[in-house]
């Protein structure tokens, strides 16, 4: 379904393949040799597509999908229609995210330098890289093997930069060292000075920040995020990580593996996230926290103490803030998910 203006299909792939590839079961062994061509959505997919189901609210277009597969949850076997064959996994998103993987791999870039890109001589370039026009590389940076740095890039002196990276278009680089397979979408900057300052009787007094920015192998950073260097320790964002558009990651912020950041999610200096951890979009996080392996923060929640690991939390606190008014927190909308995965009742308004 996708347009081949933009993006390469490889395949087709015989069903059986895709069941191994993918590490679910083909519940008939007969349908091995069928023939996929191609991933679809159910409602749109065709007999030679294949398409998941992950979410309930797509059941109908299940019931009712063209499609030739589908990778399902071993408890829609019964609902699926005449003639699909059926993919079975506990964990069927994934198991689709590996079959979509095999039609549309990540391909290396072609290499090469354009002429109006700027590079000093004191850089060094691994085999196999592009640098797209307008990019400008500093003295010292290191940029990997078959690493893509694209358009109006700027890399700043002494920058490192892994293997097999994509560095997307006006994005920007400085004090900050880049581990493989990292993927910057456009406009991101990373390794900017971050906000910090001593505030006395005559003004504020800017702190110099002279931390860097360490990103591990394997993360994703969106288009226009924001990723502050340290002020006296690093910024570390831990390997696997996914980090979406416009996020603001502050000064000395640690990150641990896998933690998962939806848009606009903001994090103040200082502030640990275990491994793990997932914010929905548009959390805020006070700073100096520390948030326990496995923590779900729900879309919206302003986090101003520590979570416990491996609990879901959302809405945020309250403080009376009127002249003279007593300013004890108040738990207007801030509730924990109970262990049998029900929210509790808001509690009352604050009162007047």
């Amino acid at each position: 379904m996708a347009d081949p203006r933009f993006f390469t299909r490889r395949g087709p792939f015989p069903l059986g393949e895709l069941a191994k590839r993918s590490r679910a079961s083909l519940v008939e062994p007969g349908t091995a040799e069928r023939r996929i061509v191609d991933i679809a959505p159910l409602d749109l997919a065709e007999p030679e597509d294949i398409g998941f189901l992950d979410n309930r609210r797509y059941l109908d277009d299940f019931v009712h999908s063209a499609a030739g597969a589908c990778v399902i949850h071993p408890e829609h076997r019964a609902q699926a229609p005449a003639g699909m064959a059926l993919l079975v996994s506990e964990t069927p998103y994934l198991a689709f995210a590996r079959i979509a993987r095999a039609f549309y791999p990540t391909a290396p870039p072609e290499p090469g330098i354009a002429a109006s890109a700027q590079i000093d001589a004191g850089a060094a370039l691994g085999e196999g890289c592009r640098v797209d026009a307008g990019a400008v590389i500093g003295a010292r940076c290191e940029i990997g093997p078959r690493t893509h740095v694209a358009a109006n890039v700027t890399v700043a002196p002494g920058c490192v930069v892994g293997a097999d990276c994509t560095i997307g278009p006006n994005a920007s680089l400085s004090h900050a060292l880049i581990g493989d397979r990292v993927v910057i979408y456009p406009g991101a900057r990373i390794g900017q000075a971050g906000f910090g300052f001593a505030t006395g009787a005559d003004g504020h007094v800017r702190i110099p920040q002279v931390g860097r920015v360490v990103i591990e192998d394997d993360v994703e950073v969106g288009a226009n995020t924001t990723i502050d260097r340290g002020s006296a320790r690093d910024t570390v964002i831990g390997a696997g990580s996914m980090i979406d558009n416009l996020v603001q990651i502050g000064h000395n912020v640690v990150l641990g593996r896998g933690c998962v950041l939806s848009g606009q999610v903001g994090i103040s200096g200082s502030t640990r996230l275990d491994d793990f951890v997932a914010c929905g979009g548009q959390v805020g996080l006070a700073g100096h926290l520390h948030v326990g392996a496995g923590a779900r923060l729900a879309a919206r929640a302003g986090v101003i103490h520590d979570i416990p690991p491996g609990t879901t939390w959302g809405g945020h606190r309250r403080y009376r803030s009127a002249s003279g008014c007593d300013k004890r927190p108040c738990w207007h909308g801030w509730r924990r998910k109970g262990d049998d995965g029900r929210w509790p009742k808001r509690r009352p308004p604050m009162p007047a």
